[in-house]
């Protein structure tokens, strides 16, 4: 075998793990890795897009998922790590922000569930309070793991404790996947579908 040969042979064997990498998925000039790590989970990104209020883009949003799933019955029973992650594309007062997720998870949640979600949407308000403005190209998290909980990550800053209840995560999720959706277009988005 000559020495050219097997130069070729060990740089193919060499770059054959980054072409089983993904490429970066880009929403309105924000990239969502695919995959991604979360403490020593791997998490593939279900599905990503944008949230629009009238013409104007608010944020560009991805879902991550240990495994794929299309609908949100299936991402709500899923098992394992799951992250939410967003990307402000404008400027938005932070409380205001807080404010739609708590009408988000009100417009979704299940009969009689409310009640139970109001500590953690307060905890949630008082959080985002403290952020006073959220500015283009802010991100921040919302990591769900089973054996800790739900947390909040702000500019890449974690804030307070983690929320433990499933529960609140899920009603969360719900905000863009539930039956009243923030976005129609942007469910469809996380759930992996063709727009």
């Amino acid at each position: 075998m000559s020495l050219r040969f097997r130069t070729i042979a060990l740089s193919a064997c060499l770059a054959w793990p980054l072409l089983l990498q993904a490429a970066p998925t880009t929403v309105q000039g924000v990239s969502f890795d695919d995959p991604i790590e979360l403490q020593g989970h791997k998490l593939s990104l279900n599905g990503a897009g944008a949230r629009y209020k009238a013409v104007f883009r608010v944020y560009a949003m991805g879902l991550y998922l240990e495994r794929k799933a299309s609908s949100p019955e299936e991402v709500l029973a899923a098992p394992g790590a799951k992250r939410i992650s967003i990307t402000m594309l404008r400027e938005i007062d932070a409380n205001e922000l807080g404010k739609l997720f708590t009408r988000g998870v009100e417009d979704n949640a299940p009969k009689g569930e409310m009640s139970h979600l109001i500590p953690g949407l307060i905890r949630m308000g008082e959080i985002f309070g403290e952020q006073k403005k959220l500015a283009a190209g802010d991100t921040f998290t919302v990591d769900w793991l089973p054996d800790s909980g739900a947390t909040l990550t702000v500019r890449g800053k974690v804030q307070g404790a983690p929320f433990k209840e499933a529960a609140f995560f899920n009603a969360l999720l719900r905000i863009w996947l539930g039956p009243n959706p923030a976005d129609w277009k942007l469910k469809d988005a996380l759930l992996g579908k063709p727009s």
